[in-house]
């Protein structure tokens, strides 16, 4: 094995957007997400056949990003269960960091109208980033808006934080239609003492409007379809086998069939950690792009 970087070339060889030029053009927050799990090869084949002006967003000469998050739920696990059985008033919640930065969000994540995703989000202090009491009042009045006749007021959620997980992303632009398309890999969830990793695979997200994406198009000629996976909800069911995992049942089986479980140890006490996004064991050097 050579410590070349399987796809970099292509990742490279794209011309670069900053982050404000992204965020103008491209960055949704309402949006309809698609996802795919696929082998790092697959992803080194699409690589190649993007068309001449995709965009790879880069931050001080960094084109790949470590991202760590932390996920919030009730002691039921409400917002799980809403997601298992596909409520309309399904939300997650979760603080978000970004470690080359060192930049904070505390994010909530609803469904809006034809099964788009609208994302709402408040800047946050790193040093609280496993508590949402600090943004508690923008918590409650998202979910106020999202409030169903006769489900208890937001205020009464008790969230505590329930599952880590850790990456590396690489974003590209479409020009054609102005969509955004996020590339995770290094993947990892930790729960407590368990830690999961998926190597070899790569989650794949296109962001778009109405329109479907070039990117799209391409994984459907290539008879690949949109999967449904939730880094939180999947991630769970996971590594808690007791847990209700329908939506995910085919993701879990097909796509996590080459997962790893370890024990990780952690301290007394202490909340799930959000994992770093390093690369795994055995794992080729494609920490943050494809194969």
């Amino acid at each position: 094995m050579t410590g070349r970087r399987p796809g970099g070339d292509a990742l490279e060889r794209m011309a670069p957007i900053g982050l404000e030029e992204l965020m103008a053009r491209a960055m949704l927050q309402t949006r309809i997400d698609r996802k795919y799990v696929l082998p790092l090869s697959v992803l080194h084949a699409l690589l190649e056949e993007l068309p001449p002006d995709t965009r790879v967003l880069e931050i001080d000469g960094r084109r790949r990003f470590a991202y760590r998050s932390l996920y919030f739920d009730t002691p039921d696990l409400r917002s799980f269960h809403l997601t298992a059985h596909r409520r309309r008033r399904r939300f997650k919640i979760r603080t978000r960091v970004y470690e080359q930065s060192g930049e904070c969000w505390l994010e909530v994540k609803t469904c809006g109208p034809r099964g788009s995703t609208v994302k709402q989000r408040l800047p946050y202090d790193p040093r609280h980033h496993a508590t949402v009491e600090p943004g508690r009042s923008f918590l409650d009045g998202v979910l106020a808006e999202r409030r169903m006749p006769g489900e208890p007021p937001p205020e009464g959620l008790r969230l505590s934080p329930v599952l880590g997980t850790g990456y590396h992303r690489a974003t590209l632009c479409l020009p054609d239609t102005d969509s955004r398309v996020t590339i995770d890999t290094g993947l990892r969830w930790r729960d407590g003492e368990q830690e999961l990793l998926l190597p070899g695979m790569a989650v794949v997200e296109t962001k778009t409007g109405s329109t479907a994406s070039r990117v799209d198009r391409l994984l459907w000629r290539a008879h690949y379809r949109p999967g449904r996976i939730s880094k939180y909800a999947t991630g769970l069911a996971a590594l808690r086998p007791e847990l209700p995992a329908g939506p995910w049942r085919r993701t879990l089986r097909r796509d996590f069939a080459r997962a790893v479980v370890r024990r990780v140890p952690a301290a007394p006490g202490a909340a799930p950690a959000a994992p770093a996004a390093v690369q795994a064991a055995g794992e080729p050097v494609v920490s943050a792009v494809f194969s």
